[in-house]
């Protein structure tokens, strides 16, 4: 098959493409630095000639409410008029867990907006949602850093590793569209304060961990919303695992 993965050169896309690539089909890894553009539509039309499948895990170079709200919706836009023209039978989009119970939440209302394009689209489809990367608890901590001390909030979550991530996506891409969502999480529920004091004794920099529920971008998160359902999908690899080798 030909596969266009949309966002193909980022921390997702680019093990997505790799996997894909593994496994025989022949992929294009779209992205502004390879001559497509998604939010504008340049390259999308050649890009996407005979393409069977596209895979959107792009992402708003922006957080905020507006420019990620316009990111997504006018990405969407774009990609399936231009996958209308080429006739590709599936699209796969990477989502977040728990995206429809934050509508206080900006960015969550833009994501549900691009799920919400999707499936008025007409174009088959399957939502694979994420809970949130190994990869994010670092940089979380580091925006939460005062005077030596990394200030968290309690909300609990059930992160995951991106290489489980992008298995995940890689498999939706080669299957037949199913035109729901599917939860995938990591094997373990903790909180976020438990993740800093983990990433800090495997290693140390002299920070100490101290809850404060004003802090980061998790502040006032429902209870819940960052662990997933019942029913999610669980990777094996686990936090601390996943620090020894990373």
């Amino acid at each position: 098959m030909k596969i266009v993965v949309v966002g193909g050169t980022g921390l997702i896309g680019s093990q997505v493409v790799a996997l894909l690539r593994e496994r025989g089909h022949e992929v294009v890894a779209a992205s502004p630095s390879t001559g497509v553009d998604a939010f504008t539509g340049a390259g999308l039309a050649d890009a996407l000639t005979g393409a069977d499948v596209v895979v959107d895990v792009s992402n708003s170079p922006s957080f905020e409410d507006g420019p990620a709200l316009d990111f997504f919706t006018r990405s969407a836009r774009n990609l399936f008029e231009a996958e209308g023209a080429a006739g590709v039978r599936h699209h796969v989009v990477l989502s977040i867990v728990g995206v429809d119970r934050v509508p206080d939440y900006g960015y969550y209302r833009a994501k549900v907006a691009q799920e919400e394009a999707l499936r008025a689209s007409g174009i088959p489809y399957s939502i694979v949602r994420a809970t949130q990367f190994f990869e994010f608890i670092a940089p979380v901590m580091d925006m939460s850093t005062q005077d030596g001390r990394v200030r968290l909030p309690s909300a609990r979550l059930r992160p995951i590793a991106s290489a489980d991530v992008a298995a995940a996506v890689a498999e939706a891409a080669q299957g037949a569209p199913s035109g729901a969502v599917r939860e995938i999480a990591g094997p373990d529920v903790l909180a976020l304060p438990r993740l800093g004091e983990i990433t800090l004794a495997a290693k140390p920099d002299g920070r100490t961990v101290v809850v404060d529920e004003t802090v980061g971008p998790f502040a006032g998160m429902p209870e819940g919303v960052l662990v997933g359902g019942d029913s999610a999908h669980t990777s094996a690899t686990g936090y601390e695992e996943w620090l020894k080798r990373n």
